[in-house]
């Protein structure tokens, strides 16, 4: 194999540049050995998920090893506050958070023998109502202990019948429970709510996480408004999706005295390495492990009473032969600084051991709030038969307005005034011009040189060094067919097919939404114009593609603190760079067929303007406010919902960046 270093393995097809723009109803028929030759492979699936993963990994933080408790406070302070700060309630969700918890109160209806359920809703955040029930037993005496039930990803949300029983339980036990509806389940199961619109709000620069946050948040504070509360005896439980809320908020709020978060997650280094761990838009914060990973949560909530609960044959996620121990390895030498090993308590359910918070897991949490909430107290912790109790989905319903917010009405209202004003400073030349064109960005802190800088900055854009190997080579009449694989530093490898004539003309690199291998048309046209064609399938897409739930990766790379667009558009740059090189500094022209390559390809000419001459583009997206428009989700473009970029750019922001060089089809 003959290696060219300057860094960077990708499989690149080189072909010769037809106008992308020239698409006709003659357009060539797909050939078959073309088809063939774009479908050659360079890299192996096992190869790419293996590269994505120890990209993940390596960037994933580990908890500090400590020697006493006060130098863990002063940690878990910070990380509490980071969190907060840097992750949670970025953009206007601090605005968000600064709003008073609004609180309406409705009926009651009855409960059953020693309880009453009362019906509310509260604002998590300014016109988005989340409908709530709460469990009052009948005798209070003082100050009682509170807690807060939340759920998953279950249709039914409040209604289910596994947490009816257990706020049916505590409140026979004389606790007060709080049962909250979550976001995009039971009566919020709405098309704007499902989670993976959320990240709607971060393509705006604010935070999806932070409306899941704040229901916890103003949860817990109409929960503690209640005078018959016990500020000192505070719980929160869920399963599932619920049980990422209950070990989300409850080291980031202080307030939460005890915890039982049920088959709710596992840390970053376990899901990189377990598919069914990958969690969605709320369980993959963007740059959550910039601050912290989900082993830093758990840790934080020493030396405060802690119940982990996972099950044996979990049919869904988080299983417990991989999830619980890391978690334990990390969080018990935590609490033993505090001499509260005691606190740390896990539990490993075998009946029925699937996905569930049913009996055997439930009095568990029941025996951990009477040895903490009633110690010394007659507490008996076996269930309290109340099946007849439960009651229909329509006897709890809550009614809340028709216009309640949603992700997709909210990124709307964020969108309005974006992108943003860019910071002026413009320098001028040397005869008092502002600088506008490529050639003026030579002059120090140009206006398109701080632009450059900024679109660098948001993308997280990568440069990489390409080392190139050949995998194959191959004629066909005069075409020279060579299978590369390009080594772009140290983390990625970029198939890429090179046909290139006896004599071309240019050279042409051509990335596409359905990969290399599907883009024969457009390939034939471009060395129809006696183009060197080198067709390329950068991260995510064609060759690329993540064989195990990539949708779920590309959020986790977004998660460790980077962006998948500046990867893919560092590694398309960088594989420009390369053939510029390899063609005696001549720029090349960047053709991308689909919304999705468009958009990389023009944040890649932009920070790319010295190899690439020009652009050609089929399908671009006009503007990222479509993605709002049409209520996109994340799963299915990932890199387009880079977090604040319509912030601080749209479509027409980016190419204003590569002009005057050509842009065609935009």
């Amino acid at each position: 194999m003959i290696n060219r270093t300057l860094s960077f393995i990708a499989c690149v097809v080189i072909l010769h540049p037809v106008l992308l723009a020239a698409e006709s109803a003659s357009a060539p028929a797909t050939n078959t050995w073309l088809t063939e030759a774009l479908s050659a492979p360079c890299v192996a699936p096992d190869d790419v998920l293996a590269e994505v993963r120890r990209f993940i990994e390596s960037r994933v933080p580990r908890v500090p090893q400590v020697a006493t408790a006060a130098e863990w406070d002063r940690i878990a302070g910070q990380l509490r506050r980071d969190m907060l700060a840097k992750v949670v309630l970025r953009g206007e969700a601090a605005r968000w958070a600064e709003s008073e918890t609004r609180v309406e109160w409705l009926d009651t209806i009855p409960g059953g023998p020693g309880y009453s359920i009362r019906k509310l809703r509260f604002e998590a955040l300014a016109g988005l109502w989340i409908p709530a029930l709460l469990y009052v037993p009948d005798k209070l005496e003082g100050r009682v202990p509170a807690n807060l039930a939340v759920n998953g990803h279950e249709p039914k949300g409040n209604a289910v019948e596994n947490k009816q029983i257990r706020c049916i339980n505590l409140a026979k036990r004389g606790m007060i429970t709080l049962s909250v509806e979550w976001l995009g389940m039971g009566q919020l199961k709405h098309d704007g709510l499902v989670h993976y619109r959320a990240n709607q709000l971060d393509l705006c620069g604010t935070s999806a996480v932070a409306p899941f946050y704040l229901s916890m948040k103003r949860s817990l504070d109409v929960l503690l408004g209640l005078a018959d509360a016990d500020p000192q005896r505070v719980s929160v439980s869920g399963l599932s999706g619920g049980g990422w809320q209950t070990i989300f908020i409850s080291p980031l709020d202080e307030r939460v005295t005890l915890a039982n978060p049920v088959a709710g997650y596992s840390g970053f280094l376990t899901r990189v390495h377990f598919v069914s761990d990958l969690g969605d838009t709320e369980q993959t914060p963007c740059d959550m492990a910039t601050v912290a990973d989900y082993a830093h949560l758990t840790a934080m909530r020493a030396p405060r009473p802690t119940l982990l609960t996972f099950n044996s044959k979990d049919d869904c996620c988080f299983r417990a032969d991989h999830a619980l121990q890391p978690l334990l390895d990390v969080t018990r030498p935590i609490f033993a600084l505090y001499g509260q090993e005691v606190n740390l308590s896990w539990h490993v359910n075998d009946d029925p051991g699937t996905h569930n918070f049913d009996q055997d897991n439930r009095q568990q949490f029941y025996k951990m709030l009477g040895d903490h909430f009633y110690a010394g107290q007659p507490f008996d912790w076996h269930e309290i038969a109340c099946q007849d109790e439960v009651k229909t989905a329509e006897q709890l319903h809550v009614p809340i307005p028709d216009n309640n917010e949603n992700f997709n009405s909210l990124a709307r209202k964020l969108m309005a005034q974006l992108p943003k004003a860019p910071r002026r400073a413009p320098s001028r030349s040397r005869r008092g011009a502002v600088a506008t064109s490529d050639a003026a960005d030579a002059s120090e802190g140009s206006p398109r040189d701080a632009r450059r800088a900024q679109l660098r900055e948001v993308t997280h854009f990568k440069k990489y060094d390409v080392s190139a190997s050949r995998k194959d080579e191959t004629k066909h009449d005069d075409l020279q067919i060579t299978a590369w694989q390009l080594k772009l530093g140290s983390d990625w490898t970029v198939p890429a097919t090179e046909l290139r004539p006896a004599s071309p003309a240019g050279t042409t690199i051509v990335i596409a939404d359905k990969g290399r291998k599907q883009i024969a048309d457009e390939v034939s046209r471009l060395l129809d114009a006696n183009q060197r064609v080198l067709a390329v399938d950068p991260f995510y897409f064609g060759e690329s593609t993540i064989p195990q739930r990539d949708a779920l990766y590309a959020l986790l790379v977004a998660g460790v603190g980077e962006r998948p667009l500046g990867i893919q558009a560092g590694q398309v740059a960088a594989i420009a760079r390369w053939a510029f090189i390899e063609n005696a500094g001549k720029p090349v022209t960047l053709a991308a067929v689909g919304p999705r390559t468009s958009t990389i390809a023009l944040v890649a000419a932009a920070l790319e303007p010295a190899a690439i001459g020009s652009v050609d583009l089929h399908d671009p997206l006009a503007s990222l406010k479509l993605l709002i428009e049409r209520n996109e989700t994340v799963e299915h473009m990932p890199e387009l919902f880079c977090y604040a970029l319509l912030e601080h750019f749209d479509i027409k922001d980016i190419a204003a960046l590569i002009t005057p060089r050509p842009i065609r089809g935009l």
